[in-house]
């Protein structure tokens, strides 16, 4: 049992140090994390229902993965393929591809999400 345990934090660190040169080396990243942080900032000042908190979670958690996903696909094709080759360049366009249709859905669901109540506060603050 005790190896199990020590395998799992070994683990642990593995993927902390997966997200670690994520935020160390990929721009978009962190422009990820700063959007985040303005929505989950906004959504405790808007009072978020749990429902929606679960959503915005989630959609945020996609768009995490797809950079990450993206970032692991760019090492990999760079380690298979270091010359230019057309296939290599497809396979980064379809991961950078990914995080854009996963970023973009972020942006329509947080507008759904904090739109409507964001709305009636600026009503609210300019009546």
């Amino acid at each position: 049992m005790k190896s199990f345990f020590f395998s799992r934090a070994v683990s642990l660190g593995h993927a902390f140090r997966g997200w670690h040169y994520v935020l160390r080396t990929q721009a978009n990243a962190w422009i990820h994390s700063t959007i985040a942080t303005v929505v989950f900032v906004m959504g405790l000042w808007l009072h978020l229902t749990a429902r929606d908190w679960a959503i915005l979670i989630l959609t945020t958690a996609v768009v995490f993965v797809a950079e990450f996903l993206n970032t692991a696909i760019e090492a990999v094709v760079d380690l298979a393929s270091p010359e230019i080759h057309p296939l290599a360049k497809i396979g980064k366009d379809v991961g950078a591809a990914a995080v854009l249709v996963a970023a973009l859905a972020a942006i329509l669901i947080g507008l759904l999400i904090l739109g409507p109540p964001l709305w009636a506060r600026i009503i609210i603050f300019f009546s």
